[in-house]
């Protein structure tokens, strides 16, 4: 039983009066929301605020926690909280907590207030006052709570609320003073609720029915309730090895049905509201479908685990009388099965058998599976069993296992339902800054489970987000470790871990990479295939260690994930350039090479190319270093520099193998660039990347290499100059007309590339804009204010800027007498050729990108 009467002292010696008074940020999200109030006229009328309440949490394992709410957002479902020592708020969704309390008190005014108002000349409260005494009764009722997945609540309420959001109750803070604090149990952890007296004891009370026949209609309707989900999960329940090993076979043998399709085919859930609970998935796909309907109160847990049993064929396991195997018990540790809710059953085949409220959780079955190394079968059990089965397993059968000093672990004690991983690694913050604070403690092992998990969780998390890079970057002395992510180009916090994690997650990285982990005074490189150490996950990373100051090493990690290449026609290229890149490329010779910094997207548009031409009829070799993307038809090769097969070496194997095709990874070196235009002059399509700034530059880069000018002009088909910029959130994107003077700034900036006797006018460049780009005579300027969807940064992905240099006569002419690279530039510009800035130019236009982007990764 839990007694939340006890009111809270206020304000709090950890916390501030309000936000404000702290200084905190908490990521811009305020949103004003009407507390509801006691549906009685003395109590003040609620006015909707944006200021931080001091508020107590009681989270899903009853453990209480002080801090403010900053935020309350109904439409998201969720509730931002800070918890001392943080600085930051934590978002909770309303399934991770089970009550949420506001300490500070509502007060009722004077109950003899109104009838002194309208006392008679007697001295005495006419029938006005009497009337307005009835008015303002202000009753308590006794309440009594069930919440999902077992624990009650009770006491008392001066009135209460319930609507989609769920039930606000309103506690008296004593007996004699009418006084209020304000309870909201969110209507996904509710199972049931009893507000005043019950039907059975009034029907006694008044003498209806006696107390025999109630308690009699009580039973039967338990035996109801419980049938309900009873018949329709299975007849009986499985207590035996035996019966379980059985009843898999029979649903291995069972057709596979989706859950969505199990609770239409039991008229539990609409088409419409599947339709929609998908769409939200879609969003977050860390939430399974089924516990996605639960929380937005679409169908109950007891519904979901019918149609799990019924349609879905899931045995359903009595885990209080199941004789589980001690084998299986000590494959999955102690924390881990209580974090999870999870119970090892049997071991079988080499299969972890295990019983679990919703066997969907794909991410709870991963990291079993990764931390076992076992393949798992989950079994459905009862809402609520798994709370006490678990401990009394693990002390019967795990021996010791259940000591947390034997687990050697840190402390992971969570205060909320940790089904996300940025709560999950807040929790390991908080809990090593703890254990700093109490005289640093032993600093952690690299073999330690929670950072092997930590580490494993950040690089799903980075590969889920879009993030090109992890940096890891240590400090000196006591200061934090932090973590930060690349994404769109872009570097954002992610993390921040107590100093004790420094030197065990460098160490932890190195070895995932076969690295000198005693090796701390230069730099090494090394790969990661993740899928060593998350089989579900086929992901490959670059790493580097980089020595710096105070003898400490910084980590970077590239994420080269093995995915499909893109379609040419989604790369943004222009109509013009498509269609020249894609004659360029179709050609049986000749050399096709695409140019830019690292991380621009050269390989990505060869791999593109690439597939616009891999055909059953073409031979294509690859010499890559990595292999980032595949494709099915071409032989990939990687280079390994350490028995020095380099791409020379690979590029002259190749032309002894028949090639169509060949693509080499980066041109280097003289070596690499004579093999390939001899290649490319010999019958064979080249494809290769340079790091240069331009198109034209590329050019006479190539011949200071030593390049023979009159070969090379020969070989040449394409060059391909790109860059990428942030793209404007389009969910957010509104636009309105450009100004004059904007207008006029741009023109000029798009015309300064072109020499002056070359120069188009104004009025053509303009006319061109409106007829391509305008809407009702005016061209538009774009922008993005910041959305959810973005994380109100206004951008999000990224889009490319091209600059496509097409040989012709003229060019190569210029290219055998040694030109420089700016009469290249101004002959491609006269014979068509858009640079980067104007390409840019015209994106911007188009509502791509903006003007700050485009100038800030390309030349004028």
């Amino acid at each position: 039983m839990i007694d939340l009467s006890a009111p809270l002292q206020w304000p709090h010696p950890d916390l501030a009066e309000s936000p404000a008074d702290a200084g905190l940020d908490y990521g811009g999200l305020v949103r004003e929301f009407s507390w509801p109030v006691p549906p009685y006229a003395a109590y003040p009328r609620q006015q909707a605020t944006s200021t931080a309440e001091p508020c107590e949490v009681l989270g899903l394992n009853n453990r209480k926690s002080v801090g403010q709410l900053v935020a309350l957002a109904p439409k998201e479902r969720l509730a931002q909280i800070l918890v001392p020592p943080a600085r930051n708020a934590m978002p909770l969704k309303f399934g991770q907590f089970r009550v949420l309390k506001l300490t500070r008190p509502v007060i009722a005014e004077a109950r003899t207030g109104n009838a002194a108002l309208i006392a008679d000349s007697s001295g005495q409260a006419g029938e006005g006052a009497a009337n307005e005494w009835q008015l303002d009764q202000r009753p308590r009722s006794e309440f009594k709570l069930y919440f999902a997945g077992g624990g009650e609540l009770q006491g008392v309420t001066i009135g209460h609320c319930q609507d989609d959001l769920g039930l606000f109750l309103f506690p008296p803070l004593s007996d004699t003073d009418d006084a209020v604090l304000r309870l909201f149990i969110p209507r996904e952890v509710l199972a049931h609720v009893d507000i005043g007296e019950r039907i059975g004891d009034l029907l006694v009370k008044d003498k209806l029915a006696t107390a025999e026949q109630i308690a009699a209609a009580a039973n039967e309707q338990q035996g109801l309730r419980s049938r309900r989900v009873g018949d329709i999960l299975v007849s009986q329940q499985i207590v035996s090895a035996e019966q379980l090993m059985l009843a898999i076979e029979q649903q291995a043998r069972m057709p596979m049905v989706r859950i969505g399709e199990a609770l239409l085919a039991l008229d539990l859930i609409s088409q419409a509201q599947l339709e929609q609970a998908l769409e939200l998935q879609r969003a977050d796909r860390s939430v399974p479908l089924g516990e996605l309907l639960v929380r937005n109160g679409v169908v109950t847990r007891q519904a979901l685990q019918s149609a799990l049993a019924r349609k879905m064929g899931y045995p359903l396991v009595d885990v209080e009388n199941f004789a589980i195997e001690p084998d299986a018990i000590r494959k999955l540790p102690f924390a881990v099965a209580k974090r999870l809710e999870v119970l090892p059953l049997l071991l079988r085949d080499g299969r972890l058998i295990v019983a679990m409220e919703d066997p969907t959780r794909r991410d709870a079955l991963d990291e079993i599976e990764f931390i076992s190394q076992l393949k798992v079968t989950p079994t459905l059990t009862k809402i609520g069993s798994l709370q006490f089965a678990i401990p009394e397993a693990y002390e019967r059968l795990g021996g010791d296992a259940v000591s947390r000093s034997e687990l050697n672990l840190p402390s992971l004690q969570a205060d909320f339902s940790l089904d996300k991983a940025d709560q999950l690694m807040e929790t390991l913050e908080r809990e090593g800054l703890e254990q700093s604070q109490r005289d640093e403690g032993p600093p952690i092992e690299q073999s330690d489970n929670s950072l092997v998990r930590l580490i494993n969780t950040m690089i799903i998390d980075a590969s889920t987000q879009g993030v090109s890079d992890i940096h890891i970057e240590t400090h000196p002395g006591t200061e934090k470790l932090k973590i930060r992510f690349r994404r769109d180009g872009m570097m954002k916090p992610y993390l921040e871990l107590p100093n004790t994690y420094r030197n065990a997650m460098i160490a932890r990285v190195k070895i995932m990479c076969d690295l000198d982990i005693s090796e701390r005074r230069k730099p090494q490189d090394g790969k990661i295939n993740f899928a060593r150490f998350s089989p579900q996950h086929k992901l490959e990373l670059r790493v580097a260690t980089i020595p710096t100051n105070n003898g400490l090493e910084d980590v970077v990690m590239r994420l080269l994930s093995s995915s499909k290449p893109i379609p040419l026609e989604k790369l943004g290229l222009s109509p013009d350039n498509l269609k020249n890149l894609k004659y360029a490329i179709s050609r049986p010779y000749g050399m096709v090479l695409c140019v830019g910094p690292t991380g621009s997207g050269k390989t990505t548009t060869l791999h593109s190319a690439l597939s616009q031409i891999n055909t059953p009829d073409r031979k294509i070799w690859t010499a890559e270093d990595p292999i980032e993307i595949t494709q099915a038809g071409l032989r990939q090769v990687q280079m390994n520099p350490r028995i020095e097969w380099t791409f020379a070496k690979a590029l002259r194997a190749f032309l002894r193998a028949d090639p169509d095709v060949i693509m080499v990874g980066e041109i280097r070196d003289e070596e690499t660039a004579e093999i390939a235009v001899e290649a490319s002059l010999t019958g064979h399509m080249v494809m290769s990347t340079l790091h240069t700034n331009s198109a034209a530059e590329t050019v006479t880069r190539l011949l200071d290499m030593g390049m023979d000018p009159f070969n090379f002009a020969d070989s040449l088909l394409a060059v391909l100059a790109q860059r990428l910029v942030r793209r404007m959130c389009p969910n957010c994107r509104v636009s309105s007309p450009l100004e004059e003077s904007e207008q006029d700034e741009w023109l000029g900036d798009y015309l300064h590339a072109f020499a002056p006797e070359q120069r188009p006018t104004r009025a053509s460049v303009l006319s061109n804009w409106l007829g391509n780009y305008g809407s009702n005579g005016r061209l538009m300027k774009f922008h993005s204010p910041g959305c959810e969807t973005c994380e109100q940064s206004g951008f999000k992905g990224r889009a490319g800027l091209h600059e496509l240099l097409m040989m012709s006569k003229t060019l190569r002419r210029q290219i055998q007498t040694g030109a420089r690279a700016e009469e290249l530039l101004q002959t491609a510009l006269a014979e068509g050729m858009r640079s980067l800035r104007q390409d840019g130019i015209c994106k911007v236009l188009q509502g791509v990108t903006t003007m700050a982007e485009v100038r800030a990764t390309s030349n004028a």
